[in-house]
C-alpha cells in the first residue's frame, strides 16, 4: 500500500508541480530578457538618432520594392554598405596649414564645406543639393582613399579633396548684417538634409561638383581618363550664361607663355613666327579642348589649362603678334554637378532631388 502511495505521489508531481515550476523559471528568465533588450533599444534611439533616420530615409526611397525580389548580393552590398556607412558619423578633418586633424560630427563639417564651396545667396534647393553632393563626396572619399591623408577622413583643400572653412572665418569675410542669416541658412539646408546621400547600385557615389560648366557638363573620362564612371555624364543646363563664373579671358604675352611652358618642360620651345605655333588638335563631345599642340609639345587639354591657368577646358585663343588671348567658357573641371547650373534650376522651381538627379545619371537619394 505505502508503495503506491508513493507511486501516487510521484506521479503527481511529475505531472502537475514540475511544470509549473519550470514555467514559471522560464518566465522570470523572458522578463529579464526583454528589459535589457529594451534598455539596449533606448539606448540606440538616443545616441543613434541620425543613423535611424539614415535607415528610414533608405526604407522610404524603396517602397514598393519587394524584399523577395532582392538577390543575396544586393542585400551583402546594402550591409556591407551600412556598416562602413555607419562609420562616418563623425569626420576627421584634417587642416592642411597646421596639419592639425580635428574631428567634427558629420553635419557640423558639412557647415563648413558648403559655406566654403556655395554662395550663401543661392537658392534654398541648390544649397540642399550642395549639402547632399559635399556629404556624399565626403563619404565616397573616406571609404576608398584609405591611406591618402593618415589618420584623417579627408582634408580641407578644395584641390585635393573639397574645401571647407570655419565659422570664425566665414562670418570674416560676409557683411556683418549679413552674416548670422548666412550662416543660419546654410545650416538649416545641411539639417534639412541630414543622412541623405546620393547612390549607384547602392553604393555612394564619386560626387564631383564644379562652379560653371559653361552650358554642358564634361564625362569623367574625358577628364581623368580611363575612369569612365557611368553616373558622371554630360548633360545641358539652361541659365548658366548668366552668372559672372560664366566666361573669362587670360592675356599672355609671348614672353609669359614660354615661361609657363618651360617651368614645366625645360626642352620647351616654340616658333612665334609659325601661325600653328598653337594649334587644338582634338575636343571633346562637349566642345573643350581634349588634345592641343603648343610649340614642341602636344599635351592634354587639362594640363594646358593648369599651366596657363585658365579656369576650364573650354577655350579659344587668337594671338596679334605680341600677345595672346584666351576666352574662356565655363569654371572648373566641368564634371558632375554645376553649381550655378544647380542654382538656375532652382531659380526655375526645381527641388533638389530633380537637380542631383539631372547632374548624375540613373542615381538615387537614400
Amino acid at each position: 500500500m505505502k508503495k503506491i502511495l508513493l507511486y501516487f505521489l510521484g506521479f503527481v508531481f511529475v505531472v502537475f508541480l514540475l511544470p509549473v515550476i519550470f514555467t514559471t523559471s522560464m518566465e522570470g528568465q523572458e522578463v529579464v530578457a526583454n528589459e535589457t533588450s529594451s534598455d539596449n533599444k533606448n539606448n540606440s534611439t538616443s545616441s543613434n538618432d541620425e543613423n535611424n533616420l539614415d535607415k528610414q530615409n533608405e526604407a522610404s526611397s524603396n517602397n514598393g520594392e519587394s524584399n523577395n525580389n532582392q538577390n543575396t548580393n544586393d542585400v551583402e552590398q546594402i550591409q556591407n554598405f551600412d556598416e562602413n556607412y555607419l562609420k562616418y558619423q563623425t569626420i576627421r578633418l584634417l587642416h592642411t596649414e597646421t596639419g592639425e586633424i580635428e574631428e567634427l560630427p558629420m553635419d557640423e563639417y558639412l557647415y563648413g564645406v558648403v559655406a566654403a564651396e556655395m554662395p550663401a545667396s543661392y537658392e534654398v534647393e541648390a544649397l540642399k543639393a550642395q549639402a547632399i553632393v559635399a556629404r556624399t563626396y565626403t563619404i565616397y572619399q573616406a571609404m576608398n582613399s584609405v591611406g591618402k591623408h593618415p589618420n584623417a577622413d579627408i582634408c580641407d583643400n578644395y584641390g585635393c579633396c573639397q574645401a571647407w572653412i570655419s565659422k570664425e572665418e566665414r562670418f570674416a569675410s560676409w557683411k556683418p548684417e549679413e552674416a548670422e542669416a548666412n550662416w543660419q541658412k546654410i545650416v538649416d539646408c545641411v539639417n534639412a538634409t541630414t543622412g541623405k546621400i546620393i547612390t549607384y547600385n547602392g553604393q555612394p557615389i564619386n560626387a564631383f561638383f564644379h562652379s560653371n560648366s559653361g552650358g554642358i557638363t564634361e564625362t569623367s573620362i574625358n577628364i581623368w581618363g580611363g575612369i569612365d564612371y557611368p553616373y558622371l555624364k554630360s548633360v545641358e543646363t539652361s541659365g548658366e550664361n548668366g552668372y559672372t563664373q560664366y566666361s573669362s579671358e587670360v592675356i599672355l604675352s609671348k614672353e609669359d607663355l614660354e615661361k609657363k611652358m618651360k617651368e614645366k618642360y625645360s626642352d620647351f620651345e616654340i616658333n612665334f613666327s609659325d601661325s600653328n605655333c598653337i594649334q587644338i588638335l582634338e575636343y571633346t563631345s562637349s566642345k573643350r579642348v581634349k588634345t592641343i599642340k603648343i610649340g614642341n609639345k602636344e599635351i592634354a587639354g587639362t594640363e594646358a589649362r593648369t599651366i596657363l591657368g585658365l579656369k576650364s577646358t573650354n577655350f579659344t585663343f587668337t594671338f596679334d603678334g605680341n600677345q595672346f588671348k584666351f576666352s574662356v567658357i565655363g569654371n572648373g573641371h566641368g564634371v558632375g554637378m554645376s553649381q550655378t547650373g544647380a542654382d538656375s534650376m532652382a531659380k526655375s522651381g526645381s527641388n533638389y532631388e530633380e537637380i542631383i538627379k539631372h547632374f548624375y545619371t540613373d542615381v538615387e537619394i537614400k
